[in-house]
């Protein structure tokens, strides 16, 4: 699987995110693989594109209160409240096994704050083995009033501003899919120095329990994810990347080589696959050899060839 990847003994499947560099457009999305140990029995690390991790606080985070999952129809909620074990512990407790794995680790960060976005970033700034930083701006602004950063231009720009000010690597912005436009919130990202772009992040949903009458989510509301919103991601990063110059990475539903190929054909340069991974913890691996047959199949010299190749007319 190797050579599939690194296109040493295959077809190239390298591209590029900015100045990141990967052997094939395939990452896990974060919240979905843990800290990549958690997969290292069930499948081959090293064919992976790049590992993003689950996202990162300043401080540990114990999430919300069971239930935080439930099942829905191709797909899933979850309110899991971003628990984590912080930004110190990340780095003496996960890094140095992550460090050691052949393929890029992108950390994933967020925050309530502008100020715990850049203090994370700082922190991280120097540690081996961080190849990029993608950032989680659907988090509450607790400073105003608890709306998402992500759904306001202003705040969304400020967020990569912090973060870009303090990073020593690319970084990535994570958009919300709960917006009016999500190209107006992308071009803010792009003119506050983001250098590349991650989307969609989960959706808004909610769901009933019949017997008790009750919530199905301890929280309520929760994120939707999954096949059932892989139509409305796919036209989100279709939108978004012709809206914007940085490479955009494609996220939602996504659970084949067909479904990765569309998201590449719609834009993407690269894509992220979540939860599908809690279904076939090899699906990353199965989906990197179903890109290699296709390009192979089509006789193409490089998977970059169909990124953005929708034909309209």
């Amino acid at each position: 699987m190797d050579g599939l990847s690194s296109g040493q003994n295959g077809p190239d499947l390298r591209v590029d995110i900015g100045s990141l560099v990967l052997a094939n457009p395939v990452l896990t999305a974060s919240g979905t693989f843990g800290y990549a140990r958690e997969f290292a029995q069930l499948m081959d690390l090293h064919c992976l594109g790049g590992v993003i991790v689950k996202g990162i606080s300043l401080h540990p985070r114990a999430g919300n209160p069971p239930p935080r999952i439930v099942e829905t129809a191709c797909g899933m909620l979850n309110a899991i409240g971003l628990q984590n074990v912080g930004v110190d512990r990340f780095i003496t407790e996960k890094m140095p096994y992550l460090e050691g794995l052949r393929v890029p680790v992108v950390v994933n960060i967020l925050g309530d704050t502008l100020d715990e976005y850049a203090e994370i970033t700082a922190r991280l700034a120097g540690v081996p083995g961080v190849a990029a930083i993608e950032v989680n701006i659907s988090c509450p602004n607790v400073k105003s009033g608890g709306v998402a950063f992500g759904t306001d231009p202003a705040m969304a720009a400020a967020v990569t501003k912090a973060v870009k000010g303090r990073a020593a690597v690319p970084v990535m912005v994570k958009l919300s899919p709960n917006v009016t436009d999500i190209t107006t919130i992308a071009r803010a990202v792009e003119e506050a120095g983001a250098d590349s772009l991650s989307l969609i992040n989960t959706l808004i949903g909610m769901a009933i329990d019949l017997k008790s009458r009750r919530p199905a989510l301890a929280n309520v509301i929760g994120g939707l994810s999954g096949p059932a919103i892989k139509p409305v991601a796919l036209r989100m990063v279709f939108q978004v990347a012709r809206a914007v110059k940085i490479p955009v990475v494609g996220i939602g539903g996504i659970d084949s080589a067909e479904d990765a190929l569309e998201f590449l054909l719609a834009g993407a340069t690269a894509v992220q696959i979540g939860t599908a991974n809690f279904i076939n913890p090899r699906v990353s691996e199965e989906v990197v050899a179903g890109i290699a047959r296709y390009v192979q199949e089509e006789n193409l010299s490089s998977v970059r060839e169909l990124i953005g190749a929708v034909r309209l007319g």
